[in-house]
């Protein structure tokens, strides 16, 4: 099973927590592609792989600038996604509560809303609590593919 892991960020930390995920998580699956969500838009999700949606939220609860586009493609009319199997690492700040990693929910609902089958919780990383993401969202990320895997 390929892992392709979808990156929305503005300040590159989702990005850095893909490439951990990507060095710690390589000996679980086929290949881990780490791609930026700039410029994409649905045919992303043609391949057959499992897919993470690793980013960050921006402004007044927003995906990030580089992951608009995609997620505005999600909103076409007669888009389905039903075979498409994903998990969410959602980044935010817990001093903005009404908004708190609302990035990641927000594409998480849009997926859902299109057939597509999430893969376990949503994983919350709160920039707040001092400790960097990269660590935590690795071990998240072993025990959620081992998970996903057992259900393949």
């Amino acid at each position: 099973m390929k892992l392709k892991i979808l990156v929305g960020t503005m300040t590159s930390t989702a990005d850095y927590v893909a490439q951990a995920i990507q060095m710690d998580c390589a000996d679980l699956v086929e290949s881990i592609d780490i791609t930026l969500m700039d410029g994409l838009d649905s045919s992303v999700f043609n391949d057959d792989a499992l897919y993470l949606i690793c980013t960050s939220t921006y402004g007044t609860g927003d995906v990030p600038d580089n992951a608009q586009d995609l997620y505005d493609a999600l909103n076409t009319p007669g888009l389905a996604l039903p075979g498409l199997r994903y998990g969410v690492i959602a980044l935010g700040d817990s001093q903005y509560a009404q908004t708190f990693c609302f990035g990641g929910q927000r594409f998480d609902e849009r997926l859902s809303a299109l057939g597509a089958q999430r893969l376990g919780d949503v994983w919350r990383h709160d920039a707040s609590s001092g400790i960097d993401p990269e660590g935590p969202a690795t071990a998240w990320c072993r025990d959620w593919l081992a998970q996903a895997l057992a259900c393949s």
